[in-house]
């Protein structure tokens, strides 16, 4: 905005014209002056630097933007406003715009200020210099608007120095028309970073209604507010001064002019209002917790705008879930959230406890205010609507405690949605609520409403990500088939709580586990839905028995498929406790820990690094590892290693020396680990943390045989699994343990080829029972008629057992089912 239309108002100019005409028509006169537009950020650097800033101060739009303002306005050598030996219309003999402003550019001042000042021109003459100093209160990175104007200019124009030119305020008049409103409202975007059109014209809509020159600034909306319009001025100062002299020196009584009078009324409770409102935006929105928000938000008022807040919000918003937008009905239902007043403690409490909720009848003002959006202002509640109100009530009596009183119902509001309302009430003997109380407490709930939405959305937004986190990542069980397990996962940021990295366990055939860790490179939304995509694919394939370097090849090369700018790493290993060994291939990843439980030495594991998933045409390789009953295997991603600035070495020492640390249980090692490495600064990477102790089975706890192809075989089978159960005092499972044995190794003896048959019994956390031959068909389960012989032995399997499947094998395939050990 670097033309304005400007016109103003003076009460009092002598010209016979009603109050605030003969200025009035005088500015409008002098049509269209330059303005110079500055604007400053909360470094106290130059943002904004119009064209008329560039006339008026010499210096261009490249120079200006981004130094500091106390450079470029010049704000120090004026003469002090107060100071009255010095006659109205003289100046100081230095240039500058004064310590108003000064005060203004380093924020002492909270509230508008104005002066005028005779600046030194290139060409040696001096220009008479009006400038407003508008502070710009919300998050923005905006703190100040500063505007000046030539006032010789108007002058030239046509209008007198007189005190007319000192009523001018750039753009907007109290109590006057304003031809240039549409020109404001389409100049405005230009000097107010993220405005449309549409908005400046609300905006200067609102602000011309009220008359006030100030505006809020916030990421959301825009909303006048009602500031002081200055300091009094000097020449009404004066004149005031002289008129108390002279009656002082005839003896008479100090007249008080009536205009004055209402002037130095509306001057104050204007202050008090501005005052008010800012002392709330301060103590407000301290944080994005909801419930904080809602006590700081019924704390502000009470006592001193009101004497009761009674603060309701929709269900939905409590509960952080969304809400179709729309006008509320008879049926939405309110939770009174908070409650403040100055009554004796306790006498709202059973009446209207906090947390309650219920819907409000058609006819309240309560129903009013949240179907227009619009406050509602009731001056004195009778009898017969305190009676309305407590009907809804049932069988506790409100009116005691409403009737009489003075109320005030504001919408809090965001985005044009009701969120909720606040119940002002006034004790009886204070003054009513009026139209300024109205104007204010709009003011007071629009700010209100976007703190609360702010936090009702982040909140949502974490609750959101949470879940969309926990449905991503497993929930581990604490002990597998000879291990135990422990995970640890920490987001990068609070406010990003969806990432790429992931760990994960698999039941596998044979008392196995399959245990893994990745990492998908990036973070957000695109990261995790790229994460969760292959964890399930690592799922599928670890299902399938596939070997480890079999896995991560389909793993490349589905990441590929998916799309060529995701890649990831990943680390995956198969835990054998009868076996005692660790195969694992690494896909890029950082190597595993591996702590013996001889000597409590750790060691990083020596694995070929191979390529991260997806980049295509890099072969893995499986490494052999042997392990002990006790052994500790630590699996992690870079975020807990990593710090920008430092080498990874020294993280991954760090986490060797931690892993090591004697721990009472496995989440005492986790959180040691954690601690150790989570304390040093500069971590932005998510982590995720998995550790298994490595029990193993016992010899003891397996028994093996082979079998032949005779069908008499299945026989001894029976009598050896009968045998073996009664040594393992375990007789209870041995009828069912027999049938289903008995089905699956006839299976085997009818399908099977020239390899001997194998049966294994483990017994673990439950008993598992595992038959193996060389045909590669696995078997399934058949739909059976009441007529057909075959088919009939899985379904037996899938009734009686409490978990069964099937995996191919290099030679063959193995038949699996698992029953439940008795209790002891």
């Amino acid at each position: 905005m670097d033309r304005g239309t400007d016109r103003g108002t003076d009460r009092g100019t002598g010209t016979g014209a009603p109050p605030g005409r003969a200025a009035g028509d005088a500015v409008a006169a002098a049509g269209r002056i330059p303005l110079a537009v500055v604007v400053v950020d909360r470094e106290g650097l130059v943002s904004h630097w119009s064209r008329g800033a560039r006339r008026l101060f010499g210096a261009d739009r490249g120079e200006a933007v981004g130094r500091p303002a106390v450079d470029l306005l010049p704000v120090s050598g004026a003469l002090p406003e107060d100071d009255e030996s010095v006659p109205f219309g003289a100046y100081a003999v230095y240039d500058g715009l004064g310590p108003g402003l000064e005060s203004s550019l380093d924020g002492r001042l909270s509230y508008p200020a104005a002066g005028r000042a005779r600046l030194t021109a290139a060409s040696s003459d001096r220009i008479d210099v009006l400038w407003w100093a508008y502070p710009l209160v919300g998050p923005g990175p905006e703190r100040l608007l500063v505007l000046a104007a030539d006032a010789g200019a108007l002058g030239r124009e046509g209008v007198g120095a007189g005190a007319a030119v000192e009523r001018i305020v750039p753009g907007f008049a109290l109590h006057t028309d304003f031809p240039g409103a549409e020109e404001l409202a389409r100049r405005l975007p230009e000097i107010l970073p993220s405005m449309s059109v549409g908005e400046s014209a609300r905006i200067v809509a609102q602000v011309l209604e009220l008359g006030y020159p100030v505006l809020e600034f916030s990421q959301n909306d825009r909303v006048p507010v009602t500031p002081d319009w200055g300091v009094p001025r000097r020449a009404e100062r004066r004149a005031r001064q002289e008129r108390a002299a002279a009656a002082a020196a005839t003896g008479e009584p100090a007249p008080q002019d009536a205009e004055d009078e209402r002037e130095d009324l509306e001057f104050v409770a204007v202050r008090e209002r501005l005052e008010f409102l800012n002392e709330v935006s301060g103590r407000i929105g301290t944080s994005l917790d909801l419930s904080r928000t809602i006590v700081e938000v019924s704390r502000a008022v009470v006592p001193r705008f009101t004497d009761v807040a009674g603060t309701y919000l929709r269900e939905q918003v409590v509960a952080g879930e969304g809400f179709p937008e729309g006008v509320p009905d008879t049926t939405t239902m309110w939770h009174r959230v908070a409650l403040e007043h100055t009554d004796e403690p306790g006498r709202w409490d059973d009446v209207v406890p906090v947390g309650e909720a219920m819907p409000f009848p058609a006819q309240t003002p309560f129903f009013q205010c949240m179907t227009s959006g619009e406050p509602v202002l009731v001056p004195r509640i009778s009898e017969q609507m305190g009676h309305m109100i407590a009907a809804q009530f049932e069988k506790r009596d409100i009116r005691p405690l409403i009737t009489g009183r003075s109320m005030l119902v504001v919408p809090l509001k965001a985005r044009h949605v009701v969120l909720g309302f606040m119940i002002l009430l006034r004790h009886p003997e204070r003054v009513e609520f009026n139209d300024m109380d109205r104007v204010t407490g709009a003011e007071l709930a629009a700010r209100a409403g976007l703190v609360l939405d702010n936090a009702r959305m982040y909140t949502y937004q974490e609750s959101v990500a949470e879940t969309l986190q926990d449905s991503m990542l497993p929930h581990i069980a604490p002990r597998m088939s000879g291990c135990d397990i422990a995970t640890r996962y920490l987001p990068g940021t609070l406010l990003g709580r969806v990432g790429g990295d992931w760990f994960d366990s698999v039941k596998l055939p044979g008392s196995r586990t399959a245990l893994v860790v990745g990492d998908v490179m990036g973070h957000g939304l695109n990261s995790a839905a790229m994460m969760g995509q292959l964890r399930t694919a690592v799922q599928t394939m670890a299902a399938l028995d596939l070997p480890p370097e079999q896995l991560l090849r389909n793993l490349d090369d589905l990441a590929q498929r998916l799309g060529e700018h995701y890649l990831a790493t990943c680390l995956y290993a198969v835990y054998d406790p009868i076996a005692s060994e660790l195969l694992i291939a690494n896909a890029g990843h950082i190597p595993p820990v591996v702590v013996r439980a001889e000597d409590g030495r750790s060691d990083l594991l020596d694995l070929p690094t191979g390529a991260p998933i997806g980049v295509g045409g890099v072969p893995f390789e499986s490494v052999r590892v042997r392990v002990a009953p006790g052994d500790r295997l630590v699996m992690c991603t870079d975020g807990l290693v990593e710090v920008r600035g430092e080498d990874i070495g020294v993280g991954l020492a760090t986490l060797c020396e931690s892993a090591a640390h004697p721990a009472a249980s496995m989440d005492d090692a986790c959180d040691t680990i954690i601690r150790a490495l989570n304390t040093r600064g500069g971590r932005k990477d998510d982590v995720a943390l998995l550790m298994a102790r490595l029990n193993g089975i016992d010899p003891e706890d397996v028994a093996q045989w082979r079998i032949g192809h005779d069908r008499l075989e299945v026989r001894r089978a029976r009598a050896a699994v009968r045998e073996q159960l009664h040594e393992w005092q375990l007789n209870s499972l041995a009828g069912t343990t027999e049938l289903l044995v008995s089905e699956l190794v006839t299976n085997a003896v009818r399908h099977s080829h020239s390899r001997p048959i194998e049966l294994r019994l483990v017994r673990g956390d439950t008993l598992l029972c595992e038959v193996s031959d060389d045909d590669h068909t696995l078997p399934t389960l058949l739909s059976v008629g009441p007529l057909d012989e075959a088919g009939r032995g899985m379904r037996v399997v899938s009734t009686l057992a409490r978990e069964w499947g099937t995996s191919r094998t290099g030679a063959g395939k193995t038949v699996w089912f698992e029953l439940t050990l008795p209790r002891r």
